[in-house]
């Protein structure tokens, strides 16, 4: 069979298992998207303060994510390979993991509340944040479960179930932000403690909603622990906290680059931060696209690698590759053209809603370099090749975005769009760094015995 017959052939299953994945990414983002437009009917203040509360919590939401990916890769490889019991603990001991840094974060939150003033934001938003700031944290320990058991259930090709279901959490967070936010129904206006609330709530009710599912779901009966709160196996701890924590890092890299991008934003003002926040919101929305595909991308290699079908894994990485490009021509067009409606959406006219603007501009840049990499990413991911992509993430952010960003800003002037065109070389950086690698961990003339223990050096192909 010819390279262009197995793309076309494995391209197909691909886009299968994308959409609904696409779907899910999206409905965390119109989470997230709900949120900014409701908290920035309050003003520009409480929307300024959700966004360095979110900014903080990011690093411990993307650490944790990062060990879900642990769940993703060793479930598709062990439904390659026929092995449910491999299945199962990955579940288990994710939820263990899940539920362990949802607690840090918490305590860790707690903590922090003290040192808010240390990092420099206008003091109306500093003093507007604390309480919000703590009930999102208290709303990861269920985000963090639901990520995990979404995680299992994608990877043996169930995605829809999960994916009606945390829909469903969407629009229960936006019903409850309707009446937290704003006080209606006679529910007591509590404004940004509100959406705090809100989120909390949508986020119980999802992860239980999930749970319900996966325990009576038949067709994932043999493939889920039949006893979910079991003393853990600490050496399949230790092998799935293995494979997790280059993922982490890689997230953390990438993400805690956009963080000191935000605090370094919110030294230039509340209206700079408003605008980054619209357009950071907006970029990220149409990012979960290709990280949607990433993430077919990766259970698809997996479950290939672990059924030793070589051959699939470079046409399976293009086909990603060509879905990701195709998408982003039509996101970057959207907001080349309508980057000031866009921005009207979220900030009533104003230098705010300029900037905005003017950010969307700089998004149009790196839309194309984020979406290679990110799919890249995945597919080295269903290989278990997980330690070079992290170490690369974070050379990239912090020795070349954060530095060229501070430049760009401050002594050359360019303020927050400074900041964002040096997050954009990082980004192109890393994209061609990881396109490289892939397309040559993926070539069929140096495959892997599957018998390598995922989370061990032998990974490295």
């Amino acid at each position: 069979m010819s390279f262009l017959s197995r793309l076309s052939h494995e391209s197909r299953p691909t886009v299968i298992l994308a959409i609904p994945l696409i779907v899910g990414q999206l409905s965390h983002m119109l989470t997230a998207t709900a949120d900014t437009v409701m908290i920035g009917r309050l003003g520009v203040t409480p929307l300024a303060a959700a966004t360095f509360a979110n900014t903080l919590l990011y690093l411990p939401l993307m650490f944790a994510i990062g060990l879900t990916l642990a769940v993703s890769i060793q479930v598709s490889q062990a439904r390659g390979a026929k092995d449910p019991a491999l299945a199962r603990s990955a579940l288990r001991h994710g939820l263990y993991l899940s539920a362990g840094t949802a607690f840090i974060t918490v305590a860790g939150a707690l903590l922090a509340l003290p040192l808010l003033p240390l990092f420099r934001q206008p003091e109306e938003v500093v003093a507007a944040a604390p309480a919000y700031f703590i009930l999102v944290a208290v709303s990861f320990m269920p985000a963090m479960g639901s990520m995990v058991i979404k995680n299992h259930a994608d990877s043996m090709n169930r995605p829809w179930p999960p994916l009606f279901i945390l829909l469903g959490g969407v629009a229960a967070n936006v019903f409850l932000n309707w009446l937290l936010i704003y006080g209606n129904w006679g529910c007591p206006a509590w404004g940004l403690e509100g959406a705090g609330v809100a989120t909390l709530l949508a986020r119980g009710l999802t992860l239980a909603a999930l749970i319900g599912w996966c325990r009576w779901d038949a067709r994932l009966r043999e493939w889920v622990p039949a006893r979910w709160l079991r003393p853990p196996d600490w050496e399949a701890l230790r092998k799935l906290w293995k494979l997790g924590w280059p993922s982490s890092l890689q997230l953390l890299a990438e993400v805690s680059a956009f963080v000191m991008a935000t605090l370094i934003i919110g030294t230039l003002g509340a209206d700079a931060l408003a605008s980054h926040q619209v357009a950071i919101t907006c970029a990220a929305t149409v990012f979960m696209v290709p990280m949607g595909i990433s993430q077919a991308v990766t259970v698809r290699v997996g479950e290939s690698f672990g059924a030793c079908r070589f051959a699939s894994l470079r046409p399976i990485l293009a086909g990603g590759w060509l879905m990701g490009i195709v998408f982003t021509l039509f996101s970057a067009s959207a907001f080349l053209l309508l980057r000031h409606e866009i921005a009207g959406w979220f900030l009533p006219e104003s230098p705010a809603q300029a900037l905005a603007a003017a950010l969307l501009l700089v998004a149009v840049a790196f839309q194309l370099g984020d979406a290679v990499q990110i799919i890249s990413v995945g597919a080295l991911r269903g290989l278990g090749e997980v330690r070079f992509p992290a170490w690369m993430s974070f050379f990239c952010c912090w020795f070349i975005s954060i530095p060229t960003g501070w430049l760009l800003a401050y002594p050359a002037g360019w303020g927050v769009e400074g900041v964002w065109w040096g997050l954009t070389i990082g980004l192109t950086v890393m994209s061609l760094t990881f396109g490289v690698q892939s397309w040559r961990k993926t070539s069929p003339s140096r495959p892997v015995p599957p018998y390598m223990t995922p989370g061990t050096e032998s990974l490295t192909l």
